[in-house]
């Protein structure tokens, strides 16, 4: 059995500049935690992947593709892949969100307006 402690993972050098720690790593999947600050947000990007994200803490706003919504904790959210999505934590408390990506991908992950 292999177990890890969010908080024992380093924070990866990211484009995004955020806290974003990668629980697991295989061909087969990522899954990658992000924590996001109050005010703090994703760029807009395309993944060659599907992504699904799961709130684990506070409240956000998603944008995937034309839709933009606010979600709250224990929340799942698809984005299929190849979609435009971001992410934005307009409120006054960290926003903590689960990100699993199956593959993991082989392709650069495309930054829109960069």
């Amino acid at each position: 059995m292999i177990t890890k402690k969010l908080s024992e993972v380093e924070i990866m050098v990211n484009a995004h500049g955020v806290d974003a720690r990668n629980l697991y790593n295989k061909e087969e999947a990522m899954v990658t935690v992000i924590t996001l600050e109050p005010g703090q947000s994703l760029k807009r990007h395309i993944t060659p992947v599907d992504v699904v994200f799961y709130v684990l803490e506070g409240i956000g706003v998603v944008e995937i593709g034309d839709e933009k919504t606010e979600v709250t904790k224990d929340t799942l959210i698809e984005s299929p892949m190849d979609i435009v999505h971001c992410w934005y934590n307009e409120s006054g408390s960290p926003l903590r969100f689960m990100v699993v990506k199956a593959p993991r991908p082989t392709k650069k992950t495309v930054f829109i307006g960069s």
